[in-house]
């Protein structure tokens, strides 16, 4: 019964001291994955406004078009961190065109 409780003690001394290695997304992934949250998210304030407005309500229309905006805006600069982190160019015109579309989104209010 001792040497039980000492294998079991030993064990569990190990089991805490020793290093363990946590699995973690590079900050690539971090990045890309922060993109396509918010753009999804984004655009699926837009279709519940678009939804919204198809049926004759403007109900917060303004205030959520921002939001979609500003989440645009922020998955774009999520987009360019990555790029940058990947060390590659970015596709500078089309994030740009997206820049521009989420800012008179969030300005034609």
């Amino acid at each position: 019964m001792k040497i039980f409780v000492l294998k079991s003690f030993i064990v569990c001394l190990v089991t805490i001291i020793s290093p363990i290695e946590i699995l973690a997304d590079t900050a690539l992934d971090v990045y890309m994955n922060d993109f396509y949250s918010k753009s999804n998210e984004a655009s699926q304030i837009l279709q519940e406004i678009e939804d919204t407005l198809k049926e004759g309500s403007r109900k917060n229309v303004c205030s959520r078009q921002r939001e979609a905006a500003r989440l645009g805006l922020l998955a774009n600069k999520s987009l360019i961190k990555a790029f940058e982190i990947e060390g590659t160019n970015p596709p500078i015109q089309a994030i740009k065109a997206s820049q521009q579309r989420w800012e008179s989104i969030m300005n034609d209010c």
